[in-house]
C-alpha cells in the first residue's frame, strides 16, 4: 500500500480551528466533549476582536450547554444572561398602534392532533392565534420566568432559551474549553496556508508557533472566510435579493435602575426602512437597528434609532451607536477537502429570528456526531454534510423573507419591494400557494431536523394576519371538538402558570444568589 493509501486511511487526529469568538469556541467544546481522544486547537488572532452583538438563542442552547458540560448557574452568573421565551413582533403588519403579535418557543397545545388554525379562525379569528393556542405570550405580556427556583438546571416549566452577553460568552466558552476539555489555545497570526500535493490543508503557518498540522481545519473566521473563501475561493452567493438589509447600528442602554424588569422575549420592532431589536440582559439593553443601505442612509438610520431610544429610555442619554456591515449569503459549500466553514465564514443572512448561533450550533453538532474516522471517508461525510446544510439555509432564507411578504406596510419603498415577486423564493411561493388552503404542517417541512418547524411558520403567518381559506369541506382529522378542549386547556394552564412563576428578574437574581438545584 503507497504512502497517500495509509494517510487515507490514518485516524483523525488533531483538528485545527482558526478564529474564536462564539463560533470557535462553541465549536470546540461540542467536539472535544464529544470526542476526548482527538486533540483541538484553537488558534486566535490577536487582533481581531469579536463582533460581539449576536445576544439571542434557541433553546437548543440549553442541550449545547449540558453536552458541553456546563453549569447553568455559572453560565448566568459570568454571561449576563437572561431567559427569552422567544419573540414579539411590533408593527410588521400595518405599523398601527396595536399591530402585534408573538412567535413563542413553545408550539401549540394539541399540535399535530387537531386542525387549529382552522378552528381558531371558525371561533377566535377576533383573538391573536399565538394567544389561542398557547401560553406563551401570556408569560411574556408580563415578563414571567419559564421556570421555578426549584427546577433543575436546564429543565423547563416553559419552553426558553437565553439572551446573552456574547463577548462575556466567548470567554466562558474558552475558559471552559482550556481548563476542563482539554483544549489547546493559540493567540498567534496565520500568515500562510499551507497545502498538500493532492490540494488539502497540510498546515497553517503562524509567526509565532510555526506551522500548525492538522487532519480537519476548521474556519470560523468570520467574514473574511480565511480558509473557505480566501485559500480555497469557495464562492460566495449573494442573498441580498431577497434579503435587503446590509447595515446594523448597535448601541447598549442601561436600565434606570436595578430592580427595572427584564423583558421575556425579543422585541422587534418595525421601522420605515428594516427593524429594531430590543434585548434585555440583567445589567443593560441590546439595541440595534438592522436596515437596507440601498433604502435609507446613515444618518437617516441614526435618527431612527435615536427616536426608538428616546422613545423606550425616556430621559437617558443615548450613545453613538457602532456600525456594523455584513452581506447575506451563504458560501456553494460548507465543507471542502478537510476544511469545514462555521459561523459567518459559511454565512450570515441579518439577526432576525436569532437564527446564527443555532446554524453555529447544528453545524458543530452534525460535525461531531458525524464526524469520518479518517481521510478516506471525509469527502462522503462532506457531501452528506452540504446537502444538509445547503437544505438549511435556504429554509432560513424562506423564513426569514415570510416576515416581510406578509407585511402590509406601505409607507415606504423599501416594504413595496420586500413584496415584490422577483425577491420571493420559488420554493416559499409554493409553499404560500398551498397553505392559501390548508395550514403548514410536518408535510412540507419533511426533514428530521427542520430549522423552524411547521408551527413557527404557524405563528407567523396567522399573527401576520394570513388567510387560509378551508373553504366548506371538513377533514375527519380537523377534530375540532379536540381543539376547543386544547384551547380551554391553554387558557387553564396560562392562568397556573401567571400565578406560580417568578418574573425574569427575581428568578435570575436567585440564580446568582443561590444557583438552581443541578439535574439527579
Amino acid at each position: 500500500m503507497s504512502g497517500p493509501e495509509l494517510q487515507q486511511l490514518q485516524q483523525l487526529q488533531h483538528i485545527v480551528i482558526v478564529g474564536g469568538g462564539s463560533a470557535g469556541w462553541l465549536t470546540a467544546a461540542v467536539i472535544a466533549a464529544e470526542h476526548a481522544a482527538l486533540k483541538v486547537t484553537v488558534l486566535e488572532s490577536p487582533d481581531v476582536a469579536p463582533i460581539g452583538v449576536g445576544e439571542g438563542t434557541w433553546p437548543s442552547m440549553r442541550d449545547t450547554l449540558a453536552r458541553i458540560g456546563v453549569s447553568e448557574t455559572d453560565f448566568f452568573r459570568e454571561c449576563d444572561a437572561s431567559f427569552k421565551q422567544g419573540s414579539r413582533f411590533n408593527a410588521w403588519v400595518d405599523g398601527g398602534d396595536d399591530d402585534f403579535y408573538f412567535h413563542p418557543f413553545v408550539v401549540p397545545h394539541g399540535y399535530g392532533e387537531a386542525n387549529l388554525p382552522a378552528r381558531w379562525r371558525a371561533r377566535h379569528a377576533d383573538q391573536p392565534f399565538a394567544g389561542v393556542v398557547s401560553f406563551q405570550p401570556q408569560l411574556c405580556l408580563h415578563g414571567k420566568a419559564p421556570k421555578q427556583a426549584a427546577t433543575p438546571e436546564f429543565a423547563a416549566v416553559s419552553n426558553y432559551g437565553y439572551h446573552l452577553d456574547a463577548g462575556k460568552f466567548g470567554l466562558f466558552l474558552r475558559r471552559h474549553c482550556t481548563e476542563v476539555l482539554g483544549v489547546r489555545h493559540l493567540v498567534d497570526h496565520v500568515d500562510a496556508v499551507l497545502p498538500q500535493d493532492d490540494g488539502d490543508i497540510a498546515a497553517l503557518q503562524t509567526r509565532r508557533n510555526g506551522a500548525v498540522r492538522g487532519d480537519l481545519f476548521i474556519d470560523c473566521s468570520g467574514a473574511q472566510s480565511l480558509l473557505l473563501g480566501q485559500h480555497y475561493g469557495i464562492e460566495f452567493l449573494s442573498q441580498k435579493h431577497v434579503l435587503f438589509n446590509d447595515s446594523a447600528l448597535a448601541l447598549q442602554m442601561p436600565y434606570p435602575d436595578e430592580h427595572s424588569p427584564i423583558a421575556s422575549q425579543t422585541l422587534s420592532t418595525a421601522q420605515a426602512h428594516g427593524w429594531i431589536w430590543d434585548i434585555g440582559l440583567p445589567a443593560r439593553r441590546g439595541i440595534g437597528y438592522v436596515y437596507s443601505g440601498a433604502h435609507t442612509g446613515d444618518e437617516q438610520a441614526e435618527r431612527t434609532l435615536h427616536a426608538y431610544v428616546r422613545r423606550t429610555s425616556p430621559g437617558q442619554e443615548v450613545p453613538t451607536p457602532r456600525k456594523l456591515s455584513f452581506q447575506p449569503g451563504y458560501r456553494a459549500r460548507f465543507w471542502h477537502r478537510n476544511c469545514v466553514a462555521i459561523g459567518q465564514s459559511a454565512g450570515f443572512l441579518e439577526p432576525l429570528e436569532a437564527s446564527a448561533l443555532a446554524m453555529v450550533e447544528l453545524s458543530a453538532a452534525t460535525l461531531a456526531d458525524a464526524l469520518p474516522a479518517n481521510r478516506a471517508a471525509m469527502d462522503i461525510a462532506a457531501r452528506r454534510y452540504n446537502d444538509a446544510f445547503l437544505y438549511r439555509w435556504e429554509r432560513v432564507i424562506d423564513f426569514l423573507k415570510l416576515h416581510y411578504v406578509l407585511s402590509r406596510r406601505d409607507d415606504t419603498q423599501y416594504w413595496r419591494d420586500n413584496r415584490r415577486a422577483g425577491s420571493i423564493p420559488p420554493r416559499l411561493k409554493e409553499l404560500l400557494t398551498l397553505w392559501r388552503h390548508q395550514p403548514p404542517s410536518r408535510y412540507d417541512l419533511h426533514r428530521i431536523e427542520e430549522v423552524f418547524p411547521a408551527a413557527s411558520y404557524q405563528y407567523v403567518l396567522y399573527g401576520m394576519g394570513f388567510d387560509t381559506d378551508y373553504g366548506d369541506g371538513r377533514r375527519r382529522s380537523d377534530h375540532p371538538g379536540l381543539a376547543d378542549a386544547c384551547f380551554r386547556d391553554t387558557r387553564a394552564l396560562a392562568g397556573r402558570m401567571l400565578a406560580g412563576l417568578p418574573d425574569n428578574r427575581e428568578l435570575i437574581d436567585h440564580i446568582k444568589r443561590h444557583g438552581l438545584p443541578v439535574q439527579p
